[in-house]
């Protein structure tokens, strides 16, 4: 229930941004050609991948809510991975054509209108800081990887914003030309850092990498800890979605255990681990009259 509340959050707060960031996208690349500013179009190319990606992002939420069905038996969370990793590789790819048009204007410095430069980005900062309120009030921007990657791209627009107004400010009192390309080669950086974090962590999720908020050792400790457990093998413990994580295991029992003992072992050994914040667990009970493996983790890990 809980998750559902923070779903329903998560997708309102993306959607009320979506039409923010679309709305001042149109504005800021106005200013841009108007005022010839490398500053304010990366800024307003930066907001345009960002429209576009809070729109996937909706979509996802949307698509990941969808019920287990057939062909797809854990459902449909994964699309928000999915959102995250293509909102990552966007901010690289942002970062990237940056780099090159910082590249030719720091060969060829163009003339820059300064003071549109500077009003135009000031809004900018305004509106971005009101959308990272918003997700920072109402979204899961930790523990939710398609939020999160959501929010990196406006903080690289904030931070866009910030870097054009002290640009048009060197500009206006130094003539500082040169300030314009530096200041989104430094923007780019950051957003290039951002799209990677989230791009890395998206793919240890599809790769059912080990959730960074659980320790192994922790898990295999309090499985070993009842004495109703004589030894474990088979253990797998990875992330449906962000924020739902999984657990397979064998464990090992006395074969005289009967039915019903081994049933409270596997409810005791549940409630223990979603303490954890594993909240889908799967264990499967042996006997040692007919033990399958001894290996802690999956014997393909050892190849």
């Amino acid at each position: 229930m809980a998750h559902d509340h923070t779903h329903n959050a998560n997708k309102k707060v993306l959607q009320i941004s979506f039409f923010i960031i679309a709305g001042f996208m149109i504005v800021e690349a106005i200013g841009g050609f108007l005022t010839n500013s490398l500053a304010l179009l990366s800024d307003a190319g930066h907001m345009l991948s960002d429209a576009i990606s809070l729109g996937v992002a909706v979509l996802a939420f949307r698509f990941g809510s969808k019920s287990a069905d057939y062909s797809k038996t854990y459902g449909y969370k994964r699309f928000e991975i999915l959102a995250a990793i293509f909102n990552g590789v966007t901010l690289i790819l942002v970062s990237l054509y940056i780099f090159f048009e910082a590249y030719q204007r720091f060969t060829d410095p163009p003339e820059v209108a300064s003071t549109g430069m500077l009003i135009v980005a000031i809004i900018g900062l305004l509106v971005n800081l009101v959308v990272a309120w918003l997700m920072m009030r109402g979204g899961d921007t930790e523990g939710n990887l398609n939020i999160r990657a959501a929010f990196m791209h406006v903080m690289g627009d904030l931070l866009g914003s910030i870097g054009a107004i002290i640009a048009a400010l060197l500009i206006m009192f130094f003539g500082w030309g040169v300030a314009d390309p530096l200041a989104s080669v430094i923007v780019a950086v950051l957003i290039l850092f951002s799209g990677w974090k989230v791009t890395r962590s998206s793919i240890h999720v599809l790769m059912e990498g080990t959730p960074v908020d659980i320790d192994v050792v922790d898990i295999i400790k309090i499985l070993r800890e009842d004495d109703r457990v004589l030894n474990l093998h088979d253990l797998h413990v990875w992330s449906i979605t962000s924020g739902q994580h999984a657990l397979s295991c064998h464990v090992i029992v006395d074969g005289k255990k009967t039915i019903a003992e081994s049933q409270l072992l596997l409810d005791d050994l549940e409630k223990r681990l979603i303490d954890e914040g594993i909240g889908h667990v799967t264990i499967q009970v042996e006997s040692t009259d007919n033990p399958h493996d001894e290996n802690i983790l999956c014997r393909a890990l050892e190849e």
